[in-house]
Formats: structure tokens, C-alpha cells, sequence
């Protein structure tokens, strides 16, 4: 509990007064600016939220211990709220910044601040690096991850729902711009071999985009963001993720027709250094118009949906696919048809059912009959 004691109030307490006056404005402000740096100060006397100085002596050691996980636990309790204020509140959103936590690729399933994420940047990095999603084991086995892991570079994890408008709002921070890098817009350190392999899978990148007219596919290119995986698909940089897409599909009053504007259009990318890639360009080169080759194309563009988080719109032609790929690698023909049940199978079973009805209605009928012929003697005796 807390009292404000304020000389400026009109002695008129009627409430359509005192709510109009500046005052009340001022105190509203300074009150809230007040809350925020108590917040602030229990943030930075946390241990775990420390930049790990050195303990001089057992007292310092004891006092750290009775503070540590203050900050966690309110984070935890109240972090949501934290996140909202930066959506609503745009006059207190970098104070509100500061008490961000979160986990990243570097925290040790810690929670840590921008504030320690800029200190760790690598020299020349200039973004601020995130991704959204479901869970954070889900998220670090993501292949948009995969050449910033092997290059060091710290991504932040956004696990819950609300994250996702918070970075709406939440454009940059200390002069550092944010960059989601299941997005458009990643920028790393060039490669020199960049344009040579560019022009090398020009006609590639030309068949496949071709290929996924139909898929709402803007561009087919080379990534920066890939290692290991053959492909990925990424989004325009102002649409919707997939993990925003799910979000609002999973809304009660959700309408597909209004959410398609916001949804962008899609980006694949490619790996030029995956065997798989190589062999397509080979196989496109060689005959553009090989359905075979155009079926492979069409099923590792549903893969790479799934595995970059959105949501197949025809699951039946996904499983189609992958069916189709099983009884080629099966050397199974793929017009191959689904053997007929045997008709003398059902005919038998047909005649089986019919004897069965035709049994019990020949037993329903004899108990009638009994019991018609038993109803006249009782009578009788009963005279």
C-alpha cells in the first residue's frame, strides 16, 4: 500500500473535476515511472541478472543468495503484463524494454535481457536476432537457425503468443533493429561465391518458381540461412510467420478470405550446396518437363512448408506424394491400383446374414405360436 499526498487538488472532489485535472494527469506518470524503476532496480540486483561480478566475501555471498530469483519469479507472474504494457503503453515502451527476459541460443536455459544480448553481439552484427514459435526444443532444431548456429551468432526464442504482436510494436532497441530470421531480410556476411552460384541455379530457381505458381509462391532463391537442410520456406518481411498464421487460424471468429492479404506471399529457398538441389538442377536441366522430376519438386515444397511451421492447406495431396515416393523406392509402379475384395468373400457373407435373419424369424414365429395355443386352456382352468 502506498499514499499520495498532492497540494495542487481542487478542494471540489467531485469526480467529473478531479478526473479532468492535470494533477491527476502528472501523478499518473510519476507513479508509474516510480513502479517502473523498483521493477528495474529488482531486476538488476538479481544474481542471475548481474553482469557475474565477482563475490568479495562470504556476507556478499549470502546476500546474493537470499536475492537470487527474485526477478525470475516476478517475471514469471507478471511477464505477460510486461509485454502488454509495450503494446499499449508507447510513452514507457524502451523503460519497459529493459525488463524483458527471455531465453536464446546462449542463455543456458536462463532468462536473460536485451541488455546482455547486445553486450554479446558479435563485432559488425547489427540486428537483433529471433524466432517465434511453439516451444523452445521445437525452435533450436529449426533450420533457420542452422548457419547463424554455425556462425555464433545469439538468437533470441519468442515462445508465447502474445510475442508475436509484441514484436509489432517492439521495432528496435538501443539503436539495434529487430530481425525475425524465419523472415525476409536476414543479412550475414557475403560469400564471394554468392553470384557464381546464383547464376549457376538460375534455371533451377526459374523451373521450380514456375512449378509453384499455383502455391502462392513469390520467388524461388539462394539462401544464407541454410546448412543442412535441402530447403526452406520464408515469409515476406511485413506478412504474417507461420507461427503468427496458426495463431489467428486458431482464433474462434477467424475468417481465411480477410487473414489472406496479411498472410504475404512465400519465399523458397534453397541450398546450393545440398546434393539433393544438385541432383535436381541436373534432372531439370536435362528434361524441364519430366513429371517425375516435377512431382519431386512439388513434394519438397511441402516438406519444406511443414518443417518451416505452417500449416499444409491439402494434406491428401502431401500423403499422395509421399505415397507415390514409397512405391518408387519400392519399384512399384506408381499407376499401380488397390487390389478388389473377392466377391465370392462378400457373397458368402451376404448369404450368412441372411440365413442368420431367416433362423431367428422362424424362432419368433414358433414361440408366437405357443404362445397362441397356451392362451385358451388357461382360460379354460380359470372357469
Amino acid at each position: 500500500m502506498g499514499l499520495v499526498d498532492s497540494d495542487t487538488l481542487p478542494l471540489n472532489v467531485s469526480r467529473e473535476m478531479l478526473q479532468q485535472h492535470s494533477s491527476l494527469k502528472t501523478i499518473k506518470k510519476k507513479l508509474i515511472r516510480k513502479a517502473l524503476d523498483m521493477i528495474r532496480r529488482i531486476a538488476e540486483e538479481d544474481p542471475d541478472e548481474s553482469n557475474d561480478k565477482d563475490k568479495k566475501d562470504v556476507e556478499e555471498s549470502t546476500d546474493n543468495d537470499e536475492k537470487k530469483g527474485q526477478y525470475a519469479k516476478f517475471w514469471n507472474e507478471f511477464g505477460k503484463s510486461i509485454k502488454l504494457g509495450i503494446i499499449e503503453d508507447a510513452a514507457n515502451r524502451n523503460r519497459l524494454a529493459k525488463l524483458l527476459r527471455f531465453e536464446s541460443t546462449k542463455s543456458d536455459s536462463k532468462l536473460t535481457s536485451l541488455d546482455q544480448y547486445i553486450k554479446r553481439m558479435k563485432p559488425g552484427q547489427k540486428d537483433i536476432f529471433y524466432i517465434t514459435g511453439t516451444n523452445k526444443e521445437q525452435l533450436e532444431k529449426s533450420p533457420f537457425l542452422e548457419r547463424l548456429a554455425k556462425k555464433n551468432y545469439e538468437v533470441i526464442f519468442f515462445t508465447d503468443p502474445v510475442d508475436e504482436y509484441l514484436m509489432q510494436y517492439l521495432m528496435d532497441y538501443e539503436d539495434k533493429k529487430f530481425q525475425n530470421v524465419s523472415k525476409e531480410g536476414l543479412k550475414l556476411v557475403k560469400d564471394s561465391k554468392d553470384k557464381e552460384l546464383k547464376e549457376s541455379f538460375k534455371e533451377l530457381t526459374k523451373w521450380w518458381k514456375g512449378t509453384l505458381a499455383s502455391e502462392n509462391v513469390d520467388d524461388v532463391k539462394i539462401s544464407n540461412r541454410l546448412a543442412n537442410s535441402p530447403c526452406v520456406v520464408v515469409t515476406s518481411k511485413y506478412g504474417w510467420s507461420a507461427n503468427m498464421e496458426r495463431i489467428m487460424q486458431s482464433q474462434t471468429l477467424s475468417d481465411a478470405s480477410k487473414q489472406a492479404y496479411m498472410r504475404g506471399k512465400r519465399v523458397l529457398e534453397i541450398n546450393p550446396r545440398h546434393p539433393i538441389i544438385k541432383e535436381l538442377r541436373d534432372r531439370v536441366v536435362k528434361d524441364p518437363e519430366d513429371e517425375s522430376v516435377k512431382q519431386t519438386g512439388q513434394l519438397m515444397y511441402q516438406t519444406a512448408l511443414m518443417e518451416s511451421g505452417f500449416i499444409l492447406s491439402d494434406p491428401k495431396d502431401f500423403a499422395s506424394h509421399i505415397y507415390n515416393s514409397v512405391k518408387t523406392s519400392l519399384d512399384i509402379s506408381p499407376d499401380a491400383v488397390v487390389e478388389e475384395e473377392d466377391d465370392a468373400e462378400e457373397a458368402e457373407a451376404e448369404s450368412e446374414t441372411e440365413e442368420a435373419a431367416s433362423t431367428h424369424k422362424t424362432e419368433a414365429d414358433a414361440e408366437t405360436e405357443t404362445e397362441t395355443e397356451t392362451e385358451p386352456s388357461d382360460f379354460k382352468d380359470e372357469l
